[in-house]
């Protein structure tokens, strides 16, 4: 059980998760808290559901699972050109689970951030470099004091395109590093919303969780 679960279950108050929450970290470079708003309806999930996702206009979607959802959110909203953000499950057996579900580890899903992003204002390869940068991608199953296949590294892949990018993106972050890199890419699976309670965490709470830098 992670020490977030732990206090989620015995507690069970905002208040107690952000005290037991994932460590805090140093924002990357590649990113700027400016504080800015984004939306919380990426591909328009809210009204759509988990498969028919269509992101807005000329908008494009990315996922990425890069441990406690919390901070990995918490990170793209600050990445200019982002529209839209939103937390959630994918990857797993079961259809809607609950985060008490998904933390037993044996639903198969990962922590996931759903972004819907401008191409004319950022990229893909840009989200790609966020993502490597801002965790750890050598360490399985685990961030930082978080463990389990939930907290796994994955990049979902809506599309050809994003596929080939992630892929050739992971040999060069691997490039750069001595450990091997573990994250898994996919093409995009059912991605359902996480509860309101986690959804936009740290925006809320003026907090900075979970991101704890890549690995060497």
């Amino acid at each position: 059980m992670t020490r977030r679960a732990s206090g989620v279950i015995a507690a069970g108050i905002l208040s107690v998760l952000a005290a037991v929450g994932c460590a805090v970290s140093t924002a990357s470079a590649e990113v700027n808290y400016s504080g800015s708003k984004v939306g919380t309806d990426p591909g328009q999930i809210s009204r759509l559901g988990p498969v028919d996702l269509k992101p807005k206009g000329n908008d494009q979607l990315a996922s990425f699972s890069g441990g406690c959802f919390w901070g990995t959110e918490d990170i793209f909203r600050q990445v200019p050109g982002v529209v839209a953000t939103a937390v959630g499950y994918t990857g797993g057996n079961l259809s809607n689970p609950t985060y008490e579900q998904v933390c037993t580890h044996t639903t198969g899903h990962a922590e996931t951030v759903l972004v819907e992003f401008d191409p004319t204002k950022t990229s893909y390869k840009k989200l790609l470099s966020v993502f490597w940068e801002n965790h750890d991608p050598t360490t399985l199953d685990s961030q930082g004091p978080d463990f389990g296949s939930n907290y796994r590294s994955a990049i979902w892949c809506y599309g050809v395109d994003e596929f080939n990018a992630a892929k050739k993106s992971r040999v060069e972050a691997q490039s750069k590093l001595t450990h091997k890199i573990v994250t898994e890419i996919h093409m995009a699976q059912p991605f359902y919303l996480a509860e309101d309670y986690h959804q936009q965490y740290d925006e809320k709470h003026g907090t900075h969780f979970c991101p704890i830098g890549h690995g060497t």
